[in-house]
């Protein structure tokens, strides 16, 4: 496939989020490169990442840029340093919106002035450090409020970033003159994929070039632009979500959206010879879930058997629900549990992946 922003006009904007940016950049200098050399080109390795909204795609992208070696540059660090204040600040405002909407008192009467400051806040209001400053004492004022965190532990009730908390906790550093966003704070970052993104690397010698399409509803109808030569497909599921839903009409549950979703793809002909591979993602923030022994999986999937608070009962129960729906029986089926803000993790995971697909598809890789 050619470069595709040039096949994806109604994608481009004039202005990029970082990853975009940087990918950009990127795939356009290896594109050059893969010209000279059309026999390498044909051995390229596709991946797409697809999922529903909020499943961890755009942090697995990153995650393969750290991996491989690929520094963020000061450009990107910028405009990442930009979102996560952005993230931060956007964060608090949701949660004092909630507390009124959940008739939460205050616990001290004092967050009253500080929570009309976080209200002022234009959630498209670019930040600096100076401006973020500014709200950073509020931020850190209302975070020590009850009722703050009340409307915290509530926020399967309404729509909040799981990156939040994250922040709250390291808002004396973030706020810290000469703040660098370290590679840990870029994979909390939370930027809607609204558009087509690349990442392209040399593994082996062979071109691995991963694609990441947005995955809210809005963003779908962009896919198929996308499906041309694709060697595999990594799907990705937020296994934390079973008891929230979706921003898009706040009644369908994100695990039946994405399960619908998978559906599609994984009985889909046009994919009948394309590995799909199942990624079981954000095993932190189940864990921490079910730790809490709050909210029990039977509330929403009343079909579950077993211990509701077992992470590998619960994750194990979801894909036996995926794999379920695959048609083709003989067809093989490939999972895993994923944290993709752990590097570890991830990298792991991706030797794996890595040679799952090499493997499947050695003899055209090789006769190319």
């Amino acid at each position: 496939m050619a470069d595709v922003w040039k096949h994806c006009s109604c994608c481009v904007r004039l202005k990029y989020t970082p990853d975009e940016a940087v990918q950009r950049r990127r795939s356009k200098k290896i594109d050059r490169l893969l010209k000279k050399d059309k026999n390498i080109m044909r051995r390229q390795v596709k991946l797409l990442l697809l999922g529903a909204g909020e499943s961890g795609k755009s942090t697995f992208l990153k995650q393969m840029k750290i991996i491989h070696g690929d520094n963020f540059d000061n450009e990107s660090v910028v405009q990442y340093k930009s979102t996560i204040f952005q993230n931060t600040i956007k964060g608090m405002k949701v949660l004092v919106d909630a507390r009124v909407k959940l008739g939460i008192r205050w616990e001290n009467p004092e967050s009253f002035k500080y929570a009309n400051h976080i209200l002022t806040y234009d959630n498209h209001m670019y930040l600096d450090l100076k401006t973020f400053q500014d709200f950073a004492y509020s931020v850190q004022e209302l975070w020590k409020d009850r009722a703050i965190k009340t409307a915290f532990d509530r926020r399967r009730e309404f729509q909040l970033s799981d990156n939040v908390k994250y922040y709250f906790e390291n808002l004396n550093r973030l706020a810290s003159p000469g703040y660098v966003p370290s590679n840990l704070d870029i994979l909390h970052s939370r930027a809607a994929t609204k558009t087509v993104s690349e990442y392209l690397v040399m593994i082996n010698n062979i071109p691995f070039r991963f694609v990441d399409v947005g995955g809210q509803r809005s963003q779908r109808q962009k896919w198929v632009q996308c499906f041309e030569d694709v060697t595999s497909i990594i799907f990705l599921v937020s296994s934390s979500e079973f008891d929230q839903v979706l921003l898009e009409d706040r009644t369908t549950n994100r695990i039946i959206e994405s399960k619908n979703i998978f559906e599609t793809i994984i009985n889909n002909r046009y994919f009948s010879d394309v590995s799909v591979i199942l990624f079981m993602n954000k095993t932190d923030l189940l864990q921490e879930k079910l730790s809490h022994r709050d909210v029990d999986i039977r509330q929403y999937f009343p079909e579950f058997e077993g211990d509701p608070y077992d992470v590998e009962s619960v994750q194990l129960f979801f894909v036996d629900m995926f794999e379920s729906i695959r048609r083709d029986r003989k067809r093989p089926f490939y999972y895993h549990f994923t944290t993709a803000i752990d590097t570890e993790n991830i990298k792991v995971v991706f030797s794996a992946v890595k040679d799952t697909i090499l493997q499947k598809n050695i003899n055209q890789l090789m006769l190319q």
